[in-house]
């Protein structure tokens, strides 16, 4: 009987860079004066600065944060990006290639796109959160197949069905990657994203994340086993080839993740949360349907492109500063504004803008 092995056992990729004398590795240092640094109790004169973290050594700090934002996920291990984007174009195309299958939602991010096309794998895209199309792709892929998505869609706010999707990759033998830029600091406990508060976490095989958002400085991470963030930094090209990012930016990122997981965030999250249902609500008196569940993004739907930005403009004139979307970030016939409200944000200022938004959706108000 012919022994069956699991397509996403990568241990034969790892022992085969350490046969050909091509392992990397981070190696933490911590630097005392500018030009020394330490580590396991000796000393170096450094001459290997300004450099990406495996020409030059890593910080002990980036490796802290970087533990910190595994403990968060609840994986083995996390590696940082120096943005979302550049995680994406990193995993992505070194996890797959050619004769492997990506799946992927119609709205996900342009750099989930972009990453799954420099890859080399087939690509096959499911209509928006569209299960039973999901379905059918699962079962006619070929290789190793990779399910991506985002938890809260960045231009809808929407959230997808990842119980519905964690079984479907289940059954089928995929992995997947789950964006939750939009969720995390906002959603689950801690603020730990969608698929922490919908207990589906841990069926999550790639957690992909910013450092933009919610955190509010810059940088982004994959977090997953420690086998797929050893492949990463051996191949990530978005990784292996980008200055370290300054000390100080991990300093500060990990103090942000310690207020996000505390009762200051939770404080926060519920300001959020709040003000999102409250705008939910006006849009909803003034006839604008927004998607049903808590997100801090609500989109205003109004079709063609130069009506959107007549509207986006009128309300800037009026004192609110509300972005116009259109094509290509969004398909023809949908531009929108794009309204995000934050913990900051009091009750008082979202209801001038329901007052302001009423007047200036009429066709000559």
């Amino acid at each position: 009987m012919q022994e069956h092995t699991d397509p996403w056992d990568i241990t034969a990729q790892l022992d085969e860079l350490r046969t050909q004398g091509l392992w990397r590795e981070l190696r933490p240092l911590n630097e005392l004066n500018g030009v020394t640094v330490r580590a396991e109790g000796r000393e170096w004169l450094n001459f290997s600065s300004s450099a990406s973290r495996l020409v030059c050594g890593t910080h002990r700090v980036h490796a802290d944060l970087e533990e910190a934002l595994a403990d968060f996920k609840g994986t083995e291990a996390a590696l940082t990006f120096s943005s979302g984007f550049a995680v994406a174009l990193g995993t992505i195309p070194a996890l797959m290639g050619a004769g492997d299958t990506i799946i992927l939602d119609k709205l996900c991010h342009a750099s989930l796109v972009d990453a799954a096309r420099l890859s080399g794998a087939t690509i096959r895209v499911f209509p928006h959160n569209h299960l039973e199309k999901l379905e059918r792709l699962l079962q006619t892929a070929q290789g190793r197949v990779l399910v991506v998505t985002e938890s809260i869609f960045s231009m809808d706010g929407d959230a997808a069905p990842l119980r519905e999707i964690v079984e479907l990759k289940a059954r089928y033998g995929a992995w997947l990657l789950v964006d939750e830029a939009h969720a995390v600091g906002v959603l689950g406990p801690q603020g730990r994203g969608l698929a922490a508060a919908l207990g589906v976490d841990q069926q999550v095989d790639l957690h992909l994340g910013t450092l933009s958002k919610a955190f509010g400085l810059s940088g982004g991470y994959l977090a997953a086993s420690r086998q797929v963030i050893d492949l990463l930094i051996n191949r990530a090209r978005s990784f292996i080839y980008s200055t370290a990012p300054p000390v100080h930016l991990a300093h500060a990122l990990g103090s942000i993740l310690n207020l996000i997981r505390g009762e200051k965030g939770d404080a926060l999250r519920a300001h959020v949360l709040s003000h999102a249902a409250q705008t939910q609500a006006l849009l909803s008196e003034i006839g604008v349907t927004s998607p049903p569940g808590p997100a801090a993004i609500l989109p205003v739907i109004l079709g063609e492109a130069p009506r959107a930005l007549e509207v986006s403009a009128r309300l800037r004139e009026a004192g609110f500063l509300i972005p116009c979307i259109r094509y290509p970030t969004v398909a023809r016939g949908s531009a929108r504004l794009r309204i995000t409200v934050s913990a900051l944000h009091s009750a008082a200022q979202i209801d001038s803008l329901g007052i302001a938004l009423r007047e200036r959706l009429e066709p000559h108000g």
